[in-house]
């Protein structure tokens, strides 16, 4: 199977998201830079996390512009699976493929640390693995994470069961105190309508080796690479 992991100005995970599908996951990867307008063989997508373009204006909001987005639009809307992992969340909502928008972290401080996110739905490309109510110790690092929408947004998120990660404590428990950053419903990630578009803030591919603390965040690749996509 064949990753290709967008790079933009700024982005400071792609090695991250490369070292995880090349290096421990044994898949084909490859950069692929944003001013390109061909995804080429690619079977996956990978919008990395980082600062695209500085953040400047907003998180993601000059890269929705990048003449890669378009070929990454039509891929998503082919059914083909994309993630799109913190800032690549980010830049998911600014072009359109997933709803929302991400406001600073309520206490106004950048978060780098381990949380606990549920998986809530096993019915994505890249949680098919996972099992409902499974809960991941992965890191995460932003200062814009805290998940917003319009109440009809989110009352459909949840009625479509389109969140498909939760901030929680290590037993699987909803709490205000499990939340790192405000998030609305304790969202830590969503799917689109077609469930082959995932973002999440969390960072899968920071947790894939004990070295780093935890290896939970395979699943998420695994999922994928499993489908055969």
């Amino acid at each position: 199977m064949r990753f290709a992991i967008v790079v933009f100005p700024g982005s400071n995970c792609d090695h991250d998201a490369y070292h995880a599908v090349k290096h421990v996951c044994g898949q084909d990867a490859e950069f692929v830079w944003h001013k390109e307008t061909s995804l080429g063989r690619a079977d996956v997508v990978v919008l990395p996390g980082g600062f695209s373009h500085g953040d400047y204006l907003r998180t993601g909001a000059i890269a929705r512009f990048s003449p890669i987005m378009n070929a990454v639009r039509e891929f998503a809307e082919a059914g083909k699976p994309v993630i799109g992992i913190c800032n690549g969340f980010q830049i998911l909502m600014e072009c359109g493929l997933l709803p929302g928008a991400m406001l600073r972290n309520r206490d106004i401080q950048f978060h780098c640390e381990y949380v606990a996110i549920r998986v809530e739905q096993t019915d994505t490309p890249f949680t098919r693995r996972a099992t409902g109510g499974q809960v991941l110790k992965v890191p995460i690092a932003h200062g814009e994470g805290n998940y917003f929408a319009a109440p009809e947004v989110v009352a459909d998120l949840e009625a479509q069961r389109r969140v498909i990660f939760r901030y929680v404590t290590a037993d699987g428990e909803v709490t205000d105190l499990a939340n790192p950053n405000g998030s609305i419903n304790n969202i830590a990630g969503i799917c689109n309508e077609g469930r082959n578009v995932v973002g999440l803030m969390p960072h899968p591919e920071r947790a894939v080796e004990l070295v780093t603390g935890s290896t939970d965040g395979r699943v998420v690749f695994e999922s994928v690479i499993q489908n055969g996509f």
